[in-house]
């Protein structure tokens, strides 16, 4: 394995983002302190506060990761917590069905490798942190497993008969999950580390399982050992913890609401705005219409499905029952600063957008916003892939683009010489030396002119079918370049979409060894920052 970079302004990602690498003065009023500038994150550091008792917020944590059995390193991290200076780097994705698209493994490396790093420069323990999307509700988003097969990709989903889930992490793998798991097994075809996979699979993924018992464990066995812990908040003693920023977040809605208002308003204006602001930050866990938003209704509060509550009713609701509300997307992030002591947080383009939208909210809950790291993003290239990819006239990220116009552009740049050039050409070198030839035949013997100018045509015959092997060996070959155009396109950019976005990851595991992400995390340079695209040769 080995890893070269690849300018982000060659592929497809937001101008947001590309300027937060390149050009990070141009939007730092909207985010709290440059990743890449270490005298920067060194002030912000000293920034950061934590709102509880260390020692409870171990204990909550210990309790938490119980089911998930940690390797002792990661035991460890947590009683690090303990200390007086110590900091957490967070990330955190959806819990996918067999643990999800190649970014959430890239997420979670960059999350252990800066940990390390920061924790070198900044003189103080940093912990890495993996907050478990536990309250999501979008079951679309985590229940399909997509592998490559040749040149296409197959899509393998684990279905639920409800119409109205539970939030995800409480789904148990059903009576369709067997049958689920033999045609995500058959799609992935044997290999040597086959066998490891699906152990590891099965001891993390058993039917009656909690999807985030599944999830978590999966993250856990694969990277514990490298100090990563698991939080979430969709457990009653975090949620009992919590129960003040989400009355605060009542208390101060409109105030909020204008905050970012104002602050997506002025990064639409250059920009784009990622997530949609509602009147309220909260979600109402309803065991019949499932999660549904709080809304504005008029001077007090509603959801869709008839729930109606004064600003009284409904703050004495949240102090009573906590676990029947849900953060959305902007105060998750406050609630999760809340539990530990974030330095920072590692995102995906999309995740910075809504970060961006947010920085003015964080005075309403008096903290820091953390600062906000660009997960790594990576192209695996594969050996078979490297093997033609010099062979064709494009670069990496000529494959965004549509298999037709690849082909044409390949058609048009292909350097092919005139085949009826070459053979007009050699027909009339032919003719002339055959017509002098000829008369001297006729001046010998006059009864051999007819023979002489059938050798000629007979010597054309050859000509021809010569042409015409040349003309379909170009073509032949013309198909094969245009076969491993096709192949390329599909395992970089499948359907369009980048490779780490769409391929599980358990893909790459199964070719290549269980172990692929520790040599990933060995690969890494020391003082690496993300702030290229890696392509990743194995």
């Amino acid at each position: 394995m080995h890893l070269e970079n690849y300018p982000f302004d060659k592929l497809p990602f937001t101008k947001l983002f590309r300027t937060y690498l390149s050009e990070y003065s141009e939007l730092a009023d909207y985010y709290s302190a440059n990743p890449l500038d270490i005298e920067a994150l060194k002030e912000h550091a000293e920034k950061i506060t934590v709102p509880q008792d260390r020692d409870d917020m171990a204990e909550l944590l210990k309790v938490f990761n119980r089911r998930f059995n940690l390797d002792e390193k990661a035991l460890q991290n947590i009683e690090r917590l303990k200390e007086d200076r110590s900091l957490a780097l967070v990330t955190g994705q959806q819990l996918g069905v067999f643990g999800g698209p190649l970014f959430t493994i890239f997420k979670t490396v960059t999350t252990i490798h800066l940990a390390k790093e920061l924790e070198e420069e900044l003189e103080r323990p940093v912990v890495p942190v993996f907050w478990l999307a536990d309250e999501d509700h979008d079951y679309d988003e985590v229940k399909h497993v997509r592998l490559l097969d040749r040149d296409e990709v197959i899509s393998y989903g684990l279905e639920y008969n409800n119409s109205v889930h539970p939030p995800v992490a409480e789904l148990t793998l059903n009576d369709r999950f067997d049958d689920f798991k033999r045609k995500v097994h058959e799609g992935l075809f044997e290999t040597d580390f086959s066998e490891d996979l699906w152990n590891l699979l099965e001891e993390c993924y058993t039917k009656g399982t909690r999807m985030d018992s599944a999830f978590g464990s999966l993250i856990s066995r694969l990277f514990s050992r490298h100090g990563l812990i698991l939080a979430g908040s969709n457990c009653n003693s975090i949620k009992e913890r919590a129960r003040g920023c989400m009355k605060h977040s009542i208390e101060h809605a409109d105030e909020i609401r204008q905050a970012l208002d104002e602050q997506s308003s002025s990064l639409e204006g250059e920009f784009h705005q990622q997530a949609t602001i509602y009147d309220s930050n909260l979600f109402y866990l309803d065991g019949e219409a499932g999660r549904t938003k709080i809304l504005r209704n008029g001077s007090s509060w509603k959801t869709e499905n008839g729930h109606t509550w004064s600003t009284e009713e409904l703050l004495n609701l949240i102090d009573e029952d906590p676990e029947s509300f849900s953060p959305n997307v902007f105060l998750r992030p406050i609630l999760q600063d809340l539990m530990v002591p974030t330095l920072g947080y590692v995102a995906g383009p999309g995740e910075l957008a809504y970060y961006g939208q947010m920085k003015k909210m964080y005075k309403f809950f008096k903290r820091s916003m953390p600062a906000i790291f660009p997960r790594m993003s990576a192209t695996i290239i594969e050996p078979s892939i490297d093997r033609i990819l010099d062979e064709l006239p494009f670069e990496i990220a000529d494959y965004e683009g549509r298999i037709e116009d690849l082909e044409s552009k390949y058609v048009e740049r292909s350097d092919q010489p005139d085949i009826e050039e070459i053979f007009n050409d050699w027909k009339q070198k032919v003719e002339e030396i055959s017509e002098g030839h000829k008369a001297e035949i006729k001046d010998i013997d006059s009864t051999l002119e007819g023979a002489a100018g059938k050798a000629t045509a007979v010597y054309f015959g050859e000509l021809d079918k010569l042409k015409g092997k040349v003309y379909r060996s170009v073509k032949q070959q013309e198909e094969t370049q245009i076969k491993r155009i096709r192949k390329i396109k599909a395992n970089l950019f499948p359907e369009g979409i980048p490779q780490e976005r769409i391929i599980s990851f358990i893909y790459f595991m199964n070719k290549y060894g269980i172990d692929i992400w520790d040599r990933l995390l060995q690969e890494l340079d020391e003082d690496e920052k993300f702030d290229q695209h890696k392509l990743i040769y194995l």
